[in-house]
Order: C-alpha cells, then sequence, then structure tokens
C-alpha cells in the first residue's frame, strides 16, 4: 500500500517558478489562443492586438479564480481526510469501486466505432 511520506519543503519562488515553466511550455494553452481567440477579434472594433490582450487577459483572469477554488476546496478537502481517516478509507473505497466498475464497462462494451 502507498503510505504518504515527509518531502522536504520547497520555497515559495521555486514552487512558484516550476509552474510558470511548466505553463510557459504548455502547447496547449498556445493552440487555444491561436484557435480560439481571432474568432472574437472584430476588425472594426478597433486595434487587433488590443482586443487580442483583453480576451487573453479575460480567459487568464477566469482560469486563475477557477483553479484557485479547485486549490482550496482541494486542500479543505485534503485536510478534512486527514483528521478523518473513516472517510479516507470511504473515498479510497468509492474511488476504487468506480474506477474497477469503469474498467469492467471498457473491457466489455461492444460498441462499435463510429465511420466517419
Amino acid at each position: 500500500m502507498f503510505a504518504p511520506q515527509a518531502l522536504p519543503a520547497d520555497s515559495n519562488r521555486k514552487l512558484f517558478t516550476m509552474g510558470l515553466v511548466t505553463n510557459l511550455l504548455n502547447p496547449k494553452i498556445a493552440i487555444l489562443y491561436i484557435a480560439l481567440i481571432p474568432q472574437f477579434i472584430d476588425l472594426s472594433a478597433g486595434k487587433v492586438w488590443l482586443q487580442s490582450l483583453t480576451l487573453g487577459a479575460v480567459q487568464i483572469s477566469v482560469a486563475l479564480a477557477v483553479n484557485g477554488a479547485i486549490v482550496i476546496c482541494a486542500g479543505s478537502i485534503a485536510a478534512f481526510l486527514a483528521r478523518k481517516p473513516v472517510w479516507l478509507r470511504v473515498q479510497r473505497f468509492a474511488m476504487g469501486t468506480v474506477l474497477g466498475a469503469l474498467a469492467v464497462k471498457l473491457a466489455t462494451d461492444r460498441a462499435q466505432p463510429a465511420v466517419a
């Protein structure tokens, strides 16, 4: 069984740098901006670069808010499960059951692939 192990603490600066580099090297965001944002640019509405920056800033703000809420919720849930070992076992059993059921479903699925 896997058990949590104590890890050396990293500085906030190192953690921020790791996250920033990971996000900057993520090609999905570049593809999103190249594929999605131009659809919302109106050439008659003013400077294209300013519209692009505005739309990008809106997307980043929304992503920051959503990811921040996820982090806060995940931290709260982790703290709750750390205080309540019975609920930790229930959570592990529930997730194991869901993943096992999904594996059985995938193994027994007889659906034919869609033909394009």
